[in-house]
């Protein structure tokens, strides 16, 4: 495979999981509180945003590391570019 189609493949996963992991943000915000008393409906609220926000971060360090490993090249070049040059 192409490494042109792979970085295409790549970004159309990247842009169908953020516009699905956006629409469950909106969908969890966006829905009304269901439980009758104030604490326990904004604590559980909390909960369930974090709980719709986690998966999205674990997403966003596996797509960085899904990168990483297609570009070896690209990698180790930023490395060297943050390594102090040797002395003499």
């Amino acid at each position: 495979m192409s490494i042109h189609l792979a970085d295409a493949i790549f970004w159309i996963a990247v842009a169908c999981c953020s516009i699905a992991q956006l629409a469950i943000l909106h969908s969890v915000i966006i829905s009304p509180a269901r439980m009758a008393t104030r604490e326990t409906s904004s604590a559980r609220r909390t909960a369930e945003i974090a709980w719709a926000v986690l998966p999205g971060v674990a997403l966003a360090f596996v797509f960085v590391a899904t990168w990483q490993a297609m570009h070896p090249a690209h990698v180790a070049t930023a490395v060297a570019g943050m390594l102090p040059a040797a002395l003499p």
